[in-house]
């Protein structure tokens, strides 16, 4: 029973009234609730914005609320594969939450009504049944659209009385089964092209008839990781017609009422293979530290709300990157051209004029709308190398300078640094992969990132200021239940962590630079990201955990992110630089655009990250049988993961494959231990590891444990403590 007393609610009595409630709650049920009237408002809202930063709560769309880690009670969702049985599996059909949506397992249909098809949209009602699972029963069906499957077409069997047309593997890890393909509808493909598919109606049992609709490529081409993760992503990759012509009427940006920059030394630095320069820079050494100036594409020139490319950059939210190809969220002839800041061509740009002190902190910023001229284009090598021999002085003396001013800065507010090094994918003139090694990290990259932070921050300080909507780029601070996840895993590894339900970010990277050097500190470094909220986009700021900032808003590329875009405009709109600045239907919306743009961003990051999975399956695909060095990087009672030294790669150790014992689990420590044999596996443990299996398709990889890295310490068996789990299956006792 929840108390009324026309006073605001504790944060306890908050969380638990909102944990007894099915599913979202509205912010007027909450005030109802507790008795709260017209002048409890704001306070109400700065309390929600509070446990909304602290991951206590989740927001749930416009003025909704929801426990943290629940999904609705009701909740459209769509079936995304079938189980062995035949039953459909869905997840939400809008998830912007952390990590995987969760797996909603469909009850079967009524009899008499037909069972739910691959890609299937019902509204739900939901019931969790694990953590991360739910029991779903269709309330109503919002289509029946027939889902894609994705594979490659294989040879049917000749031999057969019934012979198919062939059969489609699936390239989705979580698909449980092959479909087959019926005579006459295999749309002509051969062996090992990979395809795309609609399941047909199916009324028996066994394998699950499909049609083949599209094929995307052979199995063997190198562009086909990347055209699989587009089309497993639902990713846009061709532009409207109106919108690439309107991209074909752009031309050159009019010097007009826009300030004259063109004289002033900016200059582009980037990565060697990149195709679009969205931001130059300068800077010069001042009585009192140094005047910085940040310039940007004006793509707001170019892409004007309710137009068919604005239409078509927000449905994409982003540009999408893999190593052979870029989905521009622009079409090439503004992405790659008039709002591409090319050396020595006349550019508009939106600036921003920043003077910090010779410890880094702000004095002042100025905004406005230019014209510029980018003197170089330069590479983030050609940078270093210049910096490290003394070459360029005059240009790169001031911008290093500003940088080890900003360097103490960032220092000084204890920002988190997180070392997590990419994995850079490199091809080879046919598009074959030539090699996959970490991506260098130099300061030429961490200047620029240095330089855009102060951007943002002043952008967001800005709109701020004068009350204009902004999206914020927001990053909430670690729940409390992983705080206590990572403070038990850190105390395996004897490093400690305030025993608190809120951290700064200072106290994470405190953890980190105790884990430097030390043989788990990559898992460290994992574990602490994994501990942290996602990042994501709204109008209302509740500041940036991980880089330990109050306000932040991505002003700085508007060529591939629409949220910048919406920055730009609402700059436009404070300061009085045009007519093309963010308007009053636009505001009303930035709500469900933010949530829209969040969700496109993490869509990408997927299909992105699937991508390299398949790039190191298939780099390694002609090495099944080699062993490698590699570290435990994943414990739980099925299985063990596994990350090669060398290339990052990850993949499973089943644990039929470990020898034949009776496994205990220990949550606490994450460790695994045979009771009889007393071999242990924990958590950032040294082993030698061989490959069996590599599947591209699929990005997924099978090792086999041979034995401890030498030169590692052992990790002595023992008897599993009070929390350790009995495994109940024995490993074979099978050794490779």
């Amino acid at each position: 029973m929840t108390r009324r007393g026309g006073f605001l609610p504790s944060p306890a009595e908050l969380r638990r009234f909102l944990a007894e409630q099915p599913g979202r709650v509205r912010t007027r049920d909450i005030s109802r609730a507790f008795g709260l009237g017209p002048e409890h408002r704001a306070g109400l809202r700065d309390l929600l914005q509070g446990l909304a930063g602290e991951g206590e709560i989740a927001p749930a769309g416009p003025r909704h609320t929801l426990a943290p880690g629940r999904l609705a009670e009701i909740l459209p969702v769509e079936v995304i594969s079938l189980d062995r049985d035949g039953e459909a599996v869905a997840r939400p059909l809008d998830w912007a939450g952390e990590g995987p949506p969760p797996a909603i397992l469909m009850a079967p249909e009524p009899r008499g009504r037909p069972a739910l098809a691959l890609g299937a949209r019902v509204l739900a009602r939901l019931r969790p049944i694990t953590h991360g699972r739910y029991e779903g029963r269709t309330v109503k069906r919002l289509d029946d659209r027939p889902g894609r499957i994705l594979g490659v077409f294989r040879a049917g069997v000749a031999a057969s009385p019934h012979p198919d047309a062939g059969r489609i593997v699936p390239a989705d890890r979580r698909a449980r089964a092959e479909w087959r393909v019926p005579p006459g509808e295999s749309a002509g493909a051969e062996p090992g092209e990979i395809v795309e598919a609609v399941p047909l109606p199916s009324p028996g049992y066994g394998l699950k008839p499909a049609r083949i609709i599209a094929r995307l490529g052979r199995e063997e081409e190198a562009r086909a990781v990347s055209l699989l993760a587009i089309a497993a992503h639902d990713i846009p990759v061709d532009f409207p017609e109106a919108a690439l012509a309107e991209a074909s009427r752009a031309r050159r940006t009019p010097l007009g009422a826009r300030e004259d920059l063109r004289a002033t030394p900016l200059v582009t630095i980037d990565g060697a293979d990149a195709r679009d320069f969205d931001d130059a820079v300068f800077a010069e050494p001042i009585a009192d530290g140094f005047r910085l100036i940040v310039a940007i594409a004006d793509v707001a020139h170019y892409v004007r709300p309710g137009s068919a490319l604005d239409d078509a950059a927000r449905m994409r939210g982003n540009s999408v990157y893999f190593p052979d190809r870029v989905v521009p969220m622009l079409p090439e002839a503004l992405s790659n051209g008039w709002c591409s800041l090319r050396p020595n061509e006349p550019r508009g740009c939106l600036f921003v004029e920043m003077r910090i002190t010779a410890n880094g902190e702000k004095q002042s910023h100025r905004f406005g709308r230019g014209l510029i001229q980018s003197h170089a284009r330069l590479t983030y090598e050609e940078v270093q190398e210049a910096h490290d021999t003394g070459r360029m002085a005059d240009l790169l003396g001031p911008l290093y300078g500003a940088y080890q001013a900003l360097l103490a800065q960032r220092a000084a507010r204890g920002t988190l640094d997180l070392d997590l090094p990419e994995q850079e994918v490199t091809l080879d003139a046919a598009g074959k992969i030539a090699a996959i090694r970490p991506r260098a990290r130099r300061d030429s990259h961490r200047l620029i990132e240095e330089f855009m932070v102060l951007a943002n921050v002043a952008a967001a300080e800005e709109l701020e200021a004068r009350r204009v909507p902004c999206v914020y780029r927001v990053h909430a601070p670690p729940a409390p239940e992983k705080l206590a996840g990572l403070r038990e895993l850190l105390a395996s590894f004897e490093i400690g962590l305030a025993a608190a339900d809120r951290v700064h970010p200072r106290d994470l990277d405190a953890v980190l630079r105790r884990a430097a050097g030390r043989p788990e500190a990559p898992l460290i470094n994992e574990t602490v990201l994994r501990s942290l909220s996602q990042a994501a986009y709204s109008p209302e700021n509740i500041g940036h955990f991980g880089l330990a900032l109050a306000r932040y808003a991505h002003f700085t590329s508007p060529i591939r992110r629409y949220a910048d875009l919406l920055v730009h405009r609402a700059l436009i709109r404070a300061l009085h630089l045009g007519p093309d600045g963010l308007g009053a239907e636009e505001a009303a919306t930035l709500d469900d655009t933010a949530t829209h743009i969040t969700a496109t961003e993490r869509r990408a990051v997927a299909a992105e990250r699937a991508a390299g999975e398949r790039y190191l399956a298939a780099f390694l695909a002609d090495q099944v049988g080699e062993n490698f060095v590699a570290r435990i990087s994943g414990v739980t009672r099925a299985v063990l993961f596994v990350t090669l030294a060398e290339t990052g790669a990850s993949g499973i150790v089943p644990l039929s494959s470990l020898p034949d014992d009776e496994w205990m689990f220990d949550h606490g420590s994450q460790m695994l231990s045979g009771r009889r044999r007393r071999i242990s596996y924990r958590l950032a443990q040294a082993v030698t590891v061989r490959l069996i299996e590599a599947n591209p398709l699929t990005g997924g990889m099978v090792f086999h444990i041979l034995g401890e890295t030498s030169g590692t310490p052992a990790t002595p068996g023992r008897p599993a403590g009070k929390r350790a789990a009995k495994v109940t299956r024995r490993a074979s006792s099978r050794r490779t």
